[in-house]
């Protein structure tokens, strides 16, 4: 009997639910197909949550990170110390996430969230961890930042992707892959991007995050939903959605240096 693929989760808010809450999210991803969960932190407190986490559940790996709605102060040696000291000291640590640029009118200022952004791709060069980055209304600011920094070094993944053909080739002219999650079933548009970009470049992700807004409790977006990107993505190329599990979760685990999961829920080894 072939093997089942296997989906991995570039992108996840699961910090933020109850820890009741986690083992019936991860059986549910089990039972969809998923293998590995990244965590992304958005401040200190959170990465601290995310890495508690990656220790308690084996399908968990975190990310070290402050999200740019969260930058409104500069990162100075003590704070930068304490990342440093999170992601070196942790192995279940694999990425520096969520990180970014963000220009909505109610964000932080954009010369402090630039200096955020560029401290986080210092720590990211100096551990040799790849950076999965946010951009909202930003992205030549970011794309700025990322060949400045010379980011492409170690690489990393655009999150969420929702941009043109145009920004999808230069965030991979940055080193960089793109990472599809839920809009690509729904937006025309991004359906398009995805038809002309090779699978070479992509990851899955699903953000997902508690979603109280939504009127029933099975609509929240979680990972178990990798398999529904999946199948939209091979249905536009013309392809089986085996051969999408196996590239993108090949190329998710080659980018945090993890061995591909053989099974849902299997632990990678770095």
């Amino acid at each position: 009997m072939p093997a089942a693929p296997v989906f991995c989760d570039a992108h996840t808010h699961l910090d933020q639910h109850a820890p009741a809450d986690i083992p019936e999210i991860l059986e549910r991803a089990r039972d969809a197909g998923v293998g590995f969960i990244i965590l992304a932190g958005t401040n200190i407190e959170s990465t601290k949550r995310c890495i508690d986490l990656s220790a308690e559940h084996p399908m968990f790996y975190a990310g070290v990170g402050i999200h740019p709605m969260q930058a409104d102060q500069p990162v100075n040696d003590a704070v930068y110390a304490e990342l440093e000291t999170m992601a070196r000291n942790n192995p279940q640590v694999v990425c520096i996430s969520e990180v970014g640029l963000d220009y909505l009118s109610t964000s932080p200022d954009h010369e402090v969230q630039d200096q955020v952004f560029r401290q986080h791709i210092h720590l990211a060069k100096s551990l040799g961890l790849p950076v999965i980055f946010h951009s909202r209304e930003s992205h030549p600011a970011v794309f700025k930042v990322l060949r400045e920094e010379n980011a492409g070094l170690v690489g990393g993944a655009m999150h969420y992707f929702q941009g043109d053909e145009a920004t999808a080739r230069e965030a991979i002219d940055c080193g960089f892959f793109i990472s599809l999650a839920r809009p690509l079933t729904r937006l025309p548009e991004l359906q398009e991007v995805a038809r002309n970009i090779s699978l070479e470049h992509i990851v899955l992700e699903t953000d997902a995050f508690p979603q109280p807004f939504k009127k029933y409790r099975h609509n929240w977006t979680e990972p178990r939903h990798l398999a529904g990107v999946a199948q939209c993505l091979a249905d536009i190329k013309g392809i089986s959605v085996d051969e999408v599990a196996e590239v993108t979760t090949a190329n998710l685990s080659r980018l945090l240096k993890l061995e591909p999961p053989s099974c849902p829920g299997a632990l990678a080894v770095s």
